[in-house]
């Protein structure tokens, strides 16, 4: 099959590949109930040491720069209670920590979690977190810019591999909310 987007030498039918996922984003998909069909999730083979986004862009396709998003695991703090959360923005964009993520949440203060905590928490490999498969209770806070594209370049729990997923599929994930003004241009 032919990716959707990007120049990918193999794209598959995510629910086709279910092996080449951390056990999370697997299990989410195998699960999978939302409108978009899980059919239309995409997964693509690709080489680890191209996995950060300025590289991946020259390897796979410049237009992917605006087609990709991170998903960015975040802390929130008020009192003795913290909050974990995941972001997920344009790659070419920031997450606003400091604003939209603090007043969604309700914390005193927000941080970006420690690579341990966001690895072990999810399941997935550092460079890799996707929001397929977090976490239950996590919110996940969507960029309304992302929900607009036919297609977004994510990752696949793994730094190999990526997922290919229509952006409305975000909005349906457990705990997601779409927010405007959650990623800031000047990533």
């Amino acid at each position: 099959m032919r990716a959707p987007i990007g120049d990918f030498d193999r794209a598959t039918p995510a629910p086709d590949c279910l092996d080449e996922l951390t056990a999370p984003v697997a299990a989410a998909i195998r699960d999978w109930t939302g409108s978009v069909p899980a059919e239309q999730l995409v997964y693509v083979d690709t080489d680890p040491q191209w996995a950060d986004t300025a590289v991946f862009v020259q390897h796979y396709g410049r237009e992917l720069l605006e087609q990709s998003a991170n998903c960015v695991v975040v802390a929130g703090r008020r009192g003795g209670e913290t909050t974990p959360a995941a972001c997920l923005v344009l790659s070419t964009a920031r997450v606003d920590v400091n604003g939209v993520v603090r007043r969604h949440l309700g914390a005193r203060k927000v941080s970006f979690a420690p690579m341990d905590t966001a690895t072990g928490e999810t399941g997935m490999e550092y460079g890799g977190v996707t929001p397929i498969g977090l976490p239950g209770a996590w919110p996940l806070l969507v960029d309304s810019a992302v929900v607009d594209l036919p297609y977004v370049l994510v990752g696949s729990g793994r730094r190999r591999g990526k997922l290919l997923v229509p952006g409305k599929a975000f909005t349906e994930l457990p705990n997601a909310a779409v927010l405007d003004g959650l990623g800031v241009a000047g990533a």
